[in-house]
């Protein structure tokens, strides 16, 4: 009897361990070799917050294997340092992609973070009516109908019902419903996402056919991003309801209760657990709206409602919500890292504990980045004279080491720049941690190694003038200016 109990608790373990990988991912490379490729989900469609599924080295075949699971349609992407391609993933599939020959350096001549450049991704044995395909006939029909008749849909001029009847009939013709629950969802709620948007119909009119007394489908992308565009910037930004006035002093004062209940006076957010949905929406865009709220505030409402509410689902999503949050909030922890210097000596951030560390991401190349440096470069000399608990500490972005090296040791005015420089090595997860999108971007550490803004200012922008490192008997008397 024990030997059957011990080989059934085997047996179950061994199906819970298989359940976990229920979609594959096979593919080939024509230039990838030696990368590493990365699958990613979203935690949720509010947070974005994203999950890291699998991650394999391309081999030197210029082949890759992924796994993942799935139990529903899920939007997850693949993703080669700056670049990235999405698609959706069924349960029980196998996917067979091709990667065409790509120019992994197109980054160096361009801001990819502004202006993407995708992954050149394509399926191989797939059916004409594989739900990838069918989303992309989709999207394709929309979008080249609303290009060639974009002035009878332009705002500016009036637009017209009559031609988004014609699209939508083109759609229902060209696309029709099929088998694939999936795809009828994600062809129902992106016409009445558009439909909105286009301003073809209200609010109510949409809340009232796709939400009221009907359940939240948190699990479906599709749904979720017509329920965001619905809500998008009703409440944070105000409406005849609640002002943003009010908004900002509940907010301001913590009172979590008076502001769902002043939420609760718009008809259409009667319904509970809409109203905490769209209220959790708000925090999120007045956090980044730090004109008018304290992004410390707005976070300590959202950890509040993760606290309060009764829904799990939205309980998991404010926790994703403050987990993305955190990462570059004021005071918090910054990850330690270890990148070579101009000698290539590894030089770790954790030697620089107990400083205050004015760090700055920059490509030599770049005359934005070159202005601010040699900004560091006049104010280096006079700050170090008069600190010594702060350090200029400047990471070369740049794809090749020699870019810097040449910088510092064989320019004219490299001398100049006598401070710690170090290369990314090619770090990319340390970039996106960080946030940096564009060069130069600025960061400034405190003694304690947590950051000590949001969004730290340039050089340019007179933010060495009086840092927060100088005494205050070291700040410069105000000049007086006599007028004649």
């Amino acid at each position: 009897m024990k030997r059957f109990s011990a080989f059934l608790c085997f047996f179950c373990v061994a199906l819970l361990l298989s359940a976990q990988v229920n979609v594959t991912i096979k593919g080939t490379t024509v230039n990838g070799m030696g990368k590493t490729i990365e699958l990613y989900k979203y935690s949720d469609q509010l947070s974005a917050q994203e999950v890291l599924v699998d991650r394999k080295v391309i081999n030197a075949d210029q082949e890759f294997e992924l796994h993942a699971f799935a139990n529903y349609p899920t939007l997850m992407f693949l993703q080669i340092e700056n670049y990235s391609q999405s698609f959706f993933v069924e349960p029980g599939r196998t996917y067979e992609l091709y990667i065409r020959r790509f120019d992994w350096d197109i980054d160096e001549s361009k801001n990819v973070f502004l202006s993407p450049e995708v992954l050149p991704i394509e399926f191989l044995n797939v059916k004409s009516d594989e739900l990838n395909i069918s989303i992309s006939r989709m999207d394709e029909l929309v979008d080249s109908f609303i290009n060639a008749n974009i002035v009878h849909f332009d705002q500016k001029f009036r637009p017209q019902r009559t031609y988004f009847d014609t699209l939508a009939r083109l759609v229902d013709k060209e696309v029709p419903n099929g088998d694939n629950e999936f795809f009828n969802r994600y062809k129902k709620y992106r016409m009445a996402e558009l439909r909105y948007s286009l301003h073809f119909a209200s609010r109510a009119n949409i809340y009232n056919k796709y939400v009221k007394d009907q359940p939240i489908l948190y699990y479906d992308d599709n749904y979720m991003s017509m329920f965001f565009t619905l809500f998008g910037h009703s409440v944070s930004k105000g409406n005849k309801y609640v002002s943003m006035a009010d908004m900002e002093y509940w907010v301001s004062t913590g009172r979590l209760s008076n502001m769902l209940d002043s939420l609760g006076l718009d008809p259409l957010l009667r319904n509970e657990q809409v109203r905490e949905l769209v209220a959790l929406q708000a925090l999120k865009e007045a956090y980044y709206d730090s004109r008018y709220y304290n992004p410390q505030r707005v976070y300590a409402m959202i950890e509040k409602l993760a606290g309060t509410t009764k829904f799990p689902e939205l309980k998991k999503m404010a926790q994703g919500l403050l987990q993305s949050l955190s990462v570059m909030r004021e005071g918090a922890e910054v990850p330690q890292f270890v990148l070579p210097d101009a000698d290539k000596k590894m030089v770790s951030l954790d030697s620089f504990k107990g400083k205050w560390v004015y760090l700055s991401f920059v490509r030599v190349g770049d005359p934005h980045s070159i202005g601010e440096i040699e900004t560091l470069a006049h104010f280096r000399d006079s700050i170090y004279a008069k600190s010594n608990n702060v350090e200029f500490v400047t990471i070369s972005c740049d794809r090749e080491f020699q870019k810097m090296y040449h910088f510092l040791k064989n320019s004219k005015r490299g001398s100049r720049y006598n401070w710690t420089w170090l290369h990314f090595d090619n770090n990319f997860k340390l970039l996106e941690h960080f946030r940096v999108v564009s060069y130069p971007t600025f960061l400034l550490i405190n003694p304690e190694g947590k950051l000590q803004y949001n969004v730290t200012p340039a050089p340019a922008s007179g933010f060495l003038l009086s840092p927060p490192w100088q005494s205050k008997n070291q700040q410069e008397a105000p000049r007086s200016i006599l007028f004649r």
